[in-house]
């Protein structure tokens, strides 16, 4: 089932989600809703707050990379309560966008290595360092989790000059070819 997906002002996108725990009702089913979701939307990763849910869980899939990086096309992840262990000083910058925040796409500075604590859909625990663009990406939708938006990472003269595109998502006034809850 596609979801709706909450859109810059929601309220759930800043709060620090929850854990959940293996009896959480129909986890497996979420899980299913939220790839579905983020193909849908053509998105890569997606956080259960964007869903309206604030709990501690998101899903990647880095698929579409695969004709030009093989390694990342077999990149495909659930993590349940995840917490980040370690991250690397080094960073790079690269660009980002957001199912939550439609039609912006910005340079945003990121660890270039990171190391995760989480449970996968099974509840099997896991401990992974991850490099890189999956480095990236999990690093994104962790923030989802921790109630950061990509946004909040850009220098404040960027996010001056953002402004206006901000409020226009806020008002409704984007046009997004997926379904979206607005603020």
């Amino acid at each position: 089932m596609i979801l709706p997906i909450y859109t810059y002002g929601s309220t759930v996108l800043r709060k620090h989600a929850e854990p959940l725990s293996p009896d959480y009702p129909a986890l497996n089913e979420l899980i299913n809703n939220m790839y579905e979701t983020m193909y849908k939307a053509e998105g890569v990763g997606l956080a259960a707050p964007q869903v309206g849910l604030p709990i501690r869980l998101l899903v990647i899939d880095l698929a579409v990379f695969k004709e030009e990086n093989p390694d990342l096309g077999e990149f495909k992840i659930v993590m349940i309560n995840p917490t980040m262990l370690e991250r690397s000083e080094e960073e790079v910058s690269g660009e980002e966008g957001c199912l939550s925040i439609p039609g912006i796409h910005e340079n945003v500075s990121r660890a270039i290595k990171i190391k995760m604590h989480y449970f996968d859909a099974e509840f099997k625990e896991h401990t992974a360092e991850f490099e890189g663009f999956k480095a990236r990406v999990v690093q994104h939708e962790y923030d989802h989790l921790e109630g950061n938006l990509f946004t909040d990472k850009v220098s404040p003269i960027r996010r001056q000059l953002l402004k206006s595109r901000l409020t226009s998502i806020l008002k409704g006034k984007t046009i997004c070819d997926y379904k979206v809850k607005k603020a």
